[in-house]
């Protein structure tokens, strides 16, 4: 079959994708070994809203790379697919789409309804990532793909399964052994949304802010004497004060807090510790009262070291609430405005003023502090209406000339990454897991050794998340999602069940409502691994593929997802999930910036796809993914490997056009060349599969680069050519379509299109390379003759093209080649191989001689040479070529060097940085090395 002349990735891919699926060739242990052992992955599952992105493109090259190895390896395989329903995501697309469509809303056409529109949306546009995913080469059983929602009430057909009946169980277990509970705590809220999300859902953005600062009265009109001191300890102020400062940038949190804290340690406030101040802010004939406590949160030398303590609305405040016993006063509804329910303000203000004074006051949750003319105004203008008021008083801290003290700054404020809206913490009754009843054994399975985390630096993270753990807060307000499986009664009894009939079972008589929350989905995808393997059955899956081999994700979810998985799966079957989790970087722009829309510098994988072809993609991202290092990617990196495709086309199409076929049985080639490539070919699967063990896909591509680019289509390709028309034409055909086939099936993980086209195209084959064998190559293969004299010829070539480039020989201009000094290898070496060398080096035949004025000189092992250049060049104007540019290396040498020896850049630069600035320095102190030899040489001329 004749070979076109150019690669057409674009399509060529859609139709090898095609034909993959038609041939199976994914499907779990289809093409495993009788007896093979079992290598299990499951993929990250991607949102059902979601489309390809760069992040995704890496993490499933990676897998993929492992995948395609241990399947040609033998090992029996299972890359599991799959989709998580995502709630909050998959929630508002479709609310979004009925209103560009006009429809009623959701709460016009009620739950069942909307839950029926999600699935018609799920079954029209849902699979988009997995078409995407296939255009990227990922190797997954496409026939297994599960989805987080599946088998669920109101499911259409295709969408059974029984994800939800698992998902469902774990939840009444849970229950059961009082591991899951139904409590009131701090979260964060989404008021567009109107639930509660994860801290993986807020966005922390700069926004400009403001610090106001107010007084707060002591009670009954005390004072005391006020002492600041410098940071000598000599006094710096005295006065006597009535008052007690704070600093707030949210001051409609006033209206709800609970107390004003100060640290042990700060002299200047012992006097009123204990005693009370009042908030100024409210009614002034109901003006409510607060302790003034000692808490180690306050930073006594941040501000006036005092802090005001909300703690139904920070999540400092509410841990410094909960340590003193200070109630928690809820001030906004769910659209974060302000309450507009609960006792009056009057009444309210009088019960926290009681429990300011130690009184137990029970329940709190009654108690609305907001004063009637605030309630249900947005917390923007209450916090407007408040300032006004304090400010009106004369209670706001003012200057020495009398105005407002108000510090404008930056502050990080919290945002809800799909609305948008600033996150409010919120007290709501939620359902948690109570996470430290369940952590223990998480912690110990990565201790122990039986889950592995590389890079070593982040089992860092996971420990310190799991070791400080807190109750997870597991349900969401939605409506699409898994409905808590819980019912209550007339009085507010809970009943767990599996189904409503189960549950009423548990109440005859009673009439039963559902709780209308749904779970959190990092609920359901921590089940990811045994959900999709059929559990809680006993099923053939579970034996051969759990616990899975590896597991390949991002490092911002090894606490979300990683640490709940481990712990759900301990839990629920006492065994890990994964043997190892390999933590991949977070890809970058090419100048090292973190990328994001508002920059501009976000780089879509489907557009680089259709620039360059998905192999060029894949490969340059498993060359950038050093284990601990984010990946710089660029388009112009990309283009670079399409190029790579492009020269490995070219070397075959080469071959075609000299009769060289595939299928071949190994050779044993006699011509040095052969036996050399033969070797090197060794070589490189060794460093291969050496690196992918230990998973440095960046090592793995850079011996595969160095292999197939240098010396299989550069060096083997040039030497070989002159061989096809004498006595060992037969003998390289064979070699070389041996070496193209285990080159197609090393570089097959990586690039998975270009090979399997090649693979076809040129030879005979009894499958697909997908399911072909990995290369068996030994090490006896490396035959050190052919070795040592390849290599001395390449470092002669190499040598002399060098010098050539150095003095600004003309490319046109054929040198003599003065041999010096030479043992008798080097002359066999160059006995044997003058043709490559006077073809490549652009050199005449080489002629015993001794070194004379206008000759430069250059070596190889064994052997010195002379290059006269004397009659082809102007040595002068090629010595002061050369002097400007040592002038400039040495120029920014020297900055490098200066860099790299500032305290400053040490301390404060990213290590990876730092590398990357002394590797630089190495290379121009490289260049300018060889520049002053250059110059050397050209003045002994």
């Amino acid at each position: 079959m004749t070979m076109d002349k150019n690669f057409d990735a674009a399509t060529a891919e859609a139709r090898i994708a095609r034909d993959w699926d038609a041939a199976g060739a994914f499907k779990a242990g289809a093409h495993a070994r009788p007896g093979a052992e079992a290598f299990s992955v499951v993929i990250p599952p991607p949102n059902v809203t979601g489309s390809l992105h760069v992040g995704h493109a890496l993490n499933n090259t990676l897998q993929d790379i492992l995948v395609r190895w241990h399947r040609m390896r033998g090992f029996d395989t299972l890359w599991q697919p799959g989709q998580d329903h995502a709630g909050i995501a998959t929630q508002m697309v479709v609310e979004r789409r009925m209103a560009e469509r006009q429809e009623p809303n959701r709460r016009e056409i009620g739950r069942e309804a909307f839950v029926e529109k999600i699935w018609a949306w799920k079954q029209e546009s849902g699979d988009t990532i997995i078409g995407q995913l296939k255009r990227l080469g990922a190797s997954c059983d496409w026939s297994r793909n599960a989805f987080t929602m599946s088998g669920a009430p109101g499911a259409p057909a295709g969408e059974e399964g029984n994800f939800h009946d698992a998902v469902i169980r774990v939840f009444v277990d849970f229950y059961n052994k009082g591991i899951i509970y139904r409590g009131k705590r701090l979260v964060n809220w989404d008021p567009h949304f109107e639930t509660a999300i994860s801290d993986l859902e807020v966005e922390s953005r700069e926004v400009p802010g403001h610090m106001w600062h107010f007084k707060y009265p002591l009670a009954g009109g005390a004072t005391y004497e006020y002492v600041e001191r410098d940071a000598d300890g000599v006094e710096a102020l005295r006065e006597t004060r009535d008052y007690i400062s704070i600093a707030t940038t949210r001051p409609e949190t006033m209206l709800g807090d609970g107390a004003v804290a100060v640290h042990p340690s700060d002299e200047r406030y012992a006097p009123i510790v204990g005693i009370l101040c009042e908030i100024p802010v409210g009614p002034k004939e109901h003006r409510r009262l607060i302790p003034i406590i000692t808490d180690e949160y306050p930073d006594p030398d941040f501000g006036s070291g005092a802090v005001k303590i909300t703690g139904a609305h920070d999540f400092n405040d509410y841990g410094v609430a909960t340590r003193n016993g200070i109630p928690l006063y809820a001030l906004m509804d769910t659209k974060a405005q302000m309450r507009a329910d609960g006792l009056p303000y009057a009444e309210s203000a009088a019960i926290a003023t009681r429990a300011a004074r130690g009184e137990d006051v029970g329940d709190v949750s009654a108690v609305n502090l907001v004063p009637e003319h605030l309630r249900g105004l947005d917390r923007m203008a209450a916090r407007k209406q408040v300032i006004a008021e304090i400010t009106g008083e004369g209670l706001a801290v003012t200057d020495a000339e009398g105005n407002p003290v108000v510090d404008a700054k930056p502050i990080m404020q919290p945002h809800g990454d799909r609305s948008g809206v600033v996150i409010e913490p919120m007290l709501t009754d939620q359902w948690f897991v109570d996470t430290k009843k369940i952590v223990q054994p998480a912690i110990d399975a990565v201790r122990d050794g039986r889950t592995k985390i590389l890079p070593e630096q982040h089992e860092k993270v996971y420990f310190h998340w799991l070791e400080n753990i807190e109750p997870w807060t597991i349900s969401r307000q939605l409506w699409w999602g898994h409905q808590i499986p819980v019912w209550y009664d007339e009085d507010g009894e809970q009943y767990c069940a599996a189904t409503e009939a189960e549950a009423q079972a548990m109440a005859p008589g009673r009439k039963l409502t559902r709780d209308p929350d749904v779970l959190d989905t990092w609920f359901s995808s921590g089940l990811w691994p045994i959900g999709t393997m059929g559990w809680p059955g006993d099923t053939e899956e579970l034996r051969k593929y759990f616990p899975t081999s590896t597991l390949v994700t991002g490092f911002d979810i090894i606490f979300f997802w990683v640490a709940r998985m481990m712990m759900m799966q301990l839990e629920l079957t006492g065994k890990v999930p994964f043997e190892t989790v390999y933590v991949h970087g977070l890809v970058r722009d090419e100048k090292g910036a973190k990328m994001s829309k508002s920059k501009g510098n976000v780089i879509d994988p489907l557009t680089l796809i259709d620039d360059f072809g998905a192999d060029a993609l894949r490969f340059t991202l498993a060359g950038m993914a050093a284990m601990g290092r984010d990946p710089k990617l660029g388009p112009k990196h990309v283009e670079g490997n399409r190029n790579f495709v492009t020269k490995i086309w070219n070397a075959t199409r080469f071959a075609e056009m000299n009769g060289v076929r595939g299928g071949v049985a190994r050779p044993a080639p006699a011509h040095t060349v052969n036996r050399w490539i033969m070797g090197e070919l060794a070589r490189a699967q060794a460093q291969v599969d050496e690196a992918l063990t230990a998973f440095r896909f960046n090592d793995a591509a850079a011996a595969l680069y160095a292999f197939a680019w240098g010396k299989l289509c550069d060096w083997y390709v040039e030497a070989a050519k002159p061989l096809f028309d004498g006595e060992a034409a037969e003998e390289t055909r064979a070699t070389m379509g041996w070496v193209l086939d285990q080159t197609f099936a090393l570089l097959h993980p990586f690039m998975p299109f270009v090979t399997e086209e090649l693979w076809r195209l040129t030879g005979e084959r009894d499958a697909m390379l997908a399911v072909s064998d990995w290369p068996a190559l030994e090490a006896a293969q490396i035959d050190p003759d052919a070795d040592r004299e390849m290599n001395w010829v390449i470092t002669l070539i190499d040598a002399v093209r060098s010098a050539r480039a150095q003095m600004g020989v003309p490319a046109g201009a054929k040198l003599d080649l003065v041999v010096t000094e030479a043992d008798a290898a080097a002359r066999a070496a160059l006995a044997s191989n003058a043709p490559l060398i006077e073809r490549l080096a652009r050199v005449n035949p080489a002629q015993d001689g001794q070194m004379a004025r206008g000759m430069i000189a250059v070596a190889a092992p064994g052997a010195s040479f002379g290059l006269p250049i004397g009659d082809v060049i102007d040595p002068a104007a090629e010595a002061s070529r050369l002097e400007k540019a040592a002038a400039k290396l040495d120029k920014d040498a020297s900055g490098l060097r200066a860099r790299l020896g500032n305290p400053k850049f040490a301390q404060n630069a990213d290590p990876e940085v730092i590398e990357e600035t002394e590797a630089k320095l190495a290379a121009l102190d490289e260049d300018l090395a060889r520049a002053r030899a250059a110059i050397a040489q050209l003045a002994a001329m």
